[in-house]
């Protein structure tokens, strides 16, 4: 049979999306994305907030013109939740400015809980009254489900904008911008960038809540497994004083937002950036020192944990020099070498090896060797073989007195790592890069982002591995800090901001050419995509004026302190 092949030059009205699940929705060709997910939408399911359409990430209010392939994303996924939470903090921007247009927001950091903490000036008094209103003023914006509307306008248009506004961040950031224009969000009478997509209307943000607290208010939103649910809000006064302090810091440097780096990247002043910031390193992790040598009568174990490229192999090293200086000699316990043998280790619920519990530790083991070594006796060591999976015998080691032993592990402030050890022995010390340096007052900087381009940085040089490969693992390492780290960053004695204001602009030039190879079409080159664009805010800088111990070595290379190790017994 000859088949017969006709030309048209009317196409068909409607268009088909194909989901990943087999499921084909019809609609109108030009229709907006949100009309077909709106025939599907179960209200018992996490809410859909995004399409990667054809391996490209697309808002729901953008047009199909053409059959295509899609999944779905939800505010489970990681590009989801970014969806909601920056819609969110628009719809209170919105709110904000129609209760106390005189008054300034900044959207500060995210809490454990789920949440951004928020600071509020120029507003007197600011009390639970306010924060009440606030929290009405936005249920009432989303009752009337206000659109949130796109629009692409000239750069010098949006530079005009934000100076009749007074939103002078902005227009410092912006004068850098290397693009001819700028998508705006407008929402009532409101304007304003978001770095990313959001949800269509304000009927989206459903789940949220506010919080008083000290020096502001907690905007909080679902965390991503339960997200329709917002969480108790925990305890964190360590962690607020750590950002406070380091903001405090920023603005006494001059570069309260990246707008101000920008600035002094043009005029040549980076190199005293540079080095006020590394000043700063020092003199806290000197600080630290002193605290634990006022006490190393009584103190036998440092513990220090903190998430993924947090920098806790250069700080353990600095922090041990400085404790050198004070004539206390430190003893690194290396915690790789307590696993227990790879037969034993538990197992996740898809079958594979669960490292990362600490039932993946011989914590007997562990405690034994810990009490013997700050009891000043002769301990036999185990050395973890991690080709054959099995514990063998290490070095013997022993410690005279005044001698401290310094553990670095995710588990470092988990109370159940030491049972054996009484607590008042211990300090432990959360290390983390707390990024305070934001975009502006309302676009923050991820300290999530910072860490896994300090990663992919690393990875690159140590291990050979792509940004695609860094990219696909970061997910489960993120799981692993949320599940063992983040949960007892407040059992620390005290908090470090590993966070240098420079790094981004340094990082810049190193990390782009590798984002620039993830394949298109892959979750991965969604996610490289996303970060060259965060990226292009940035001027860039050299490694020239990078000391050669700085923690951002250790992601950079030419740390003096890669092989460094004070202890010879």
């Amino acid at each position: 049979m000859t088949e017969t092949f006709h030309l048209t030059s009317n196409p068909r009205s409607d268009v088909e999306l194909t989901l990943d699940d087999g499921r084909i929705i019809t609609g109108r060709r030009g229709a907006k994305l949100e009309e077909f997910i709106n025939l599907i939408q179960d209200s018992q399911q996490p809410l859909i907030v995004g399409v990667v359409l054809d391996g490209s990430l697309r808002e729901l209010t953008f047009p199909l013109q053409h059959d295509g392939v899609a999944s779905l994303i939800t505010m489970s996924d990681a590009d989801g939740a970014r969806i909601y939470r920056r819609s969110l903090v628009f719809l209170l921007e919105v709110a904000f400015k129609h209760c106390f247009p005189d008054g300034l927001l900044t959207i500060d950091h995210s809490v454990s809980s789920g949440g951004y903490h928020c600071q509020i000036h120029n507003v007197s008094p600011f009390g639970q009254a306010e924060v009440d209103l606030l929290g009405t003023t936005m249920q009432k914006l989303v009752e009337d489900d206000i659109p949130f509307v796109r629009e692409t306008v000239p750069l010098q248009e949006a530079i005009e904008y934000f100076t009749a506004t007074g939103e002078t961040d902005k227009v410092s950031l912006l004068k850098y911008r290397q693009r001819p224009d700028l998508v705006l969000y407008r929402a009532n009478s409101v304007r304003d960038y978001h770095h990313g997509y959001m949800v269509p209307s304000s009927r989206y943000l459903k789940h949220f809540a506010l919080d008083l607290v000290e020096e502001g208010f907690v905007l909080r939103f679902p965390r991503r497994h339960t997200s329709n649910l917002i969480e108790p809000l925990g305890k964190f006064p360590t962690l607020l004083k750590t950002f406070k302090d380091y903001g405090d810091w920023l603005n006494k440097l001059g570069i309260p937002s990246v707008g101000a780096l920008n600035d002094a990247i043009q005029t040549g002043h980076i190199d005293e950036v540079i080095l006020v910031s590394e000043a700063l390193h020092e003199m806290q992790i000197s600080q630290i020192a002193d605290q634990i040598y006022q006490n190393h009568d009584k103190i036998g174990v440092i513990l220090i944990a903190g998430p993924s490229s947090s920098g806790k192999t250069t700080f353990s090293k600095r922090l041990s020099i400085q404790l050198v200086a004070r004539g206390i000699n430190p003893f690194a316990l290396e915690m790789d070498n307590f696993f227990v043998d790879r037969d034993k280790t538990p197992l996740l619920p898809n079958g594979s090896k669960d490292y990362e519990s600490l039932r993946a530790m011989d914590l007997d083991r562990l405690n034994h060797d810990v009490k013997a070594l700050v009891a000043g006796q002769e301990v036999q060591l185990p050395h973890y073989n991690f080709i054959t999976g099995m514990s063998v015998d290490g070095k013997v080691a022993k410690l005279h007195h005044g001698d401290i032993v310094i553990v670095e592990g995710i588990h470092g402030l988990n109370p159940n790592l030491l049972r054996d050890i009484d607590p008042a022995n211990t300090f432990r010390i959360y290390i983390s890069c707390l990024t305070q340096l934001n975009l502006d007052r309302h676009n923050r900087i991820s300290t999530t982002d910072t860490r896994m381009i300090r990663r992919i940085v690393r990875d690159a040089r140590d291990r050979g591995y792509s940004a695609s490969q860094t990219i696909a693992r970061w997910e489960s390492v993120r799981m692993g800090e949320k599940q063992h780290i983040f949960p007892y960053q407040e059992n620390a004695d005290v908090m470090f901001n590993s966070a240098l204001a420079y790094e981004i602009s340094t990082l810049k030039p190193l990390v782009e050419p590798l984002l620039r190879q993830v394949s298109f079409g892959s979750m991965e080159h969604i996610e490289a995509k996303r970060l060259l664009k965060f990226l292009e805010w940035f001027l860039p800088t050299s490694t020239e004026f990078v000391p050669d111990n700085s923690l951002l070595r250790e992601f950079i290379g030419g740390s003096i302190l890669t092989d460094f190790s004070m202890w010879q017994r």
